[in-house]
C-alpha cells in the first residue's frame, strides 16, 4: 500500500505540474482558485496540485496492483483515467460548484481534455516506475 500511495503522489504531482503549466498558459488558474474563494493564479496552481495528487492516489491505491503492471498499460489506463476525470471535473463537478452550465463543450473544454489526457499518461507512467522500483 505504501508504494502505491507514493506512486499516486509522485505521479499526481508530475502530471499536475505539467498540466498546471498548460493551464497557466491558457489563463485557467484563476478559475481554479475560485474553488477556494480566490482569484490568484498561485492559489489556483496550489489547488490544482492538491486535486492532482488526490486523483493520482485514487488511481494507484484503488487500481495500482491490477492496472499499472507495465509502461504501456500505465499509459493506456492513465489516459483513460484522465478522460474520466475530464468528464467528472471540468464538465460536471467544477461547473456545479461554481454555478456554471454543466457539460459545456467549447474550445476551453477541448484544451482541458488534452490537458487531462497528458496528465493521465504522465500519472500512469510515473506510477508504474515508482511501483516497479525496488525498495
Amino acid at each position: 500500500m505504501g508504494r502505491r500511495a507514493l506512486a499516486g503522489v509522485a505521479g499526481g504531482l508530475a502530471g499536475g505540474i505539467v498540466f498546471g503549466m498548460l493551464m497557466a498558459m491558457m489563463g485557467m488558474l484563476p478559475m481554479i482558485a475560485s474553488l477556494a474563494g480566490s482569484h490568484s493564479a498561485w492559489v489556483g496552481f496550489g489547488v490544482h496540485l492538491v486535486i492532482s495528487v488526490l486523483i493520482g492516489l485514487g488511481l494507484t491505491v484503488l487500481f495500482g496492483n491490477r492496472l499499472l503492471t507495465g509502461y504501456r498499460r500505465g499509459a493506456v489506463f492513465g489516459l483513460g483515467y484522465g478522460i474520466i476525470w475530464w468528464v467528472l471535473g471540468p464538465l460536471l463537478i467544477m461547473p456545479a460548484m461554481l454555478g456554471m452550465p454543466l457539460f459545456a463543450l467549447d474550445l476551453t473544454a477541448v484544451l482541458s481534455l488534452m490537458g487531462h489526457m497528458i496528465y493521465g499518461v504522465i500519472l500512469g507512467l510515473v506510477a508504474v516506475r515508482v511501483i516497479a522500483a525496488r525498495p
